[in-house]
């Protein structure tokens, strides 16, 4: 059993080297899980250099550019094991890949999802910006239901014995150039945004992860059993 939610930043990293880590780490909570055996519910924090990753329900064609395009703008492709389709990752973006055994939450997958956008949308309430969601369309939105709607955060999660990889990606300050090689999460018809670009100023990366670990903490504290 784990007591106690942990929090680790790794830093900007690349993308390959934390896929592996977290795999490590999924493997390990879900062997100690099963073996009754001591394990630590973790969250991890960290930037990634320019990078694209397409989900397993994913579409190639949402993916605009070929592999020499890829290269000239110093991006990598990778394809996943999480739900969704394709995104970015890149500096100025905050990732966080919690690592959970949902049931010492009591947290179903959907519950789980629900909880992340929640942890989001009060983060971006802090910051006075109104966020919130989009039916049928995961992650964390602005005017979600008007012809301006822009995606702030994206979400993708791999679950198995109701432990969890993967996570979010909240546009921090993200070049959203990079947006525009992709569909973004599959949609041609919406847009992407950031805290830089509604505030109209750089946020402090710290501030911004102490923020969501607080929301975080304060939204699943109360259920760890």
């Amino acid at each position: 059993m784990a007591d106690h939610l942990s929090f680790t930043d790794w830093g900007l990293i690349p993308y390959n080297r934390s896929w592996e880590r977290q795999t490590e780490l999924f493997d390990a909570v879900i062997a100690a899980k099963l073996a009754g055996k001591p394990y630590q519910n973790e969250v991890i924090f960290c930037e990634h250099p320019h990078v694209y990753t397409l989900g397993r329900s994913g579409k190639e064609n949402n993916m605009l550019l070929g592999e020499e395009q890829l290269k000239a703008i110093n991006a990598t492709l990778y394809h996943i094991d999480r739900g969704g389709d394709i995104t970015y990752h890149g500096p100025g973006q905050l990732v966080c890949y919690p690592i959970l055994n949902l049931e010492q939450f009591k947290l179903g997958l959907k519950e789980y999802i629900h909880l992340l956008e929640e942890a989001i949308i009060r983060v971006c309430a802090s910051y006075g910006i109104q966020a919130g969601r989009l039916e049928k369309a995961t992650g964390v939105w602005l005017d979600g239901d008007k012809p301006t709607a822009r995606k702030i955060c994206a979400m993708g999660v791999r679950s198995s014995h109701y432990v969890t990889m993967h996570g979010l990606a909240l546009n921090v300050n993200t070049d959203l150039r990079y947006f525009s090689y992709i569909n973004p999460c599959g949609f041609m018809d919406k847009g992407v945004t950031s805290l830089q670009k509604e505030l109209g100023y750089e946020l402090p990366m710290n501030e911004v992860k102490e923020k969501l670990k607080n929301q975080l903490l304060d939204l699943l504290g109360d259920r760890l059993i």
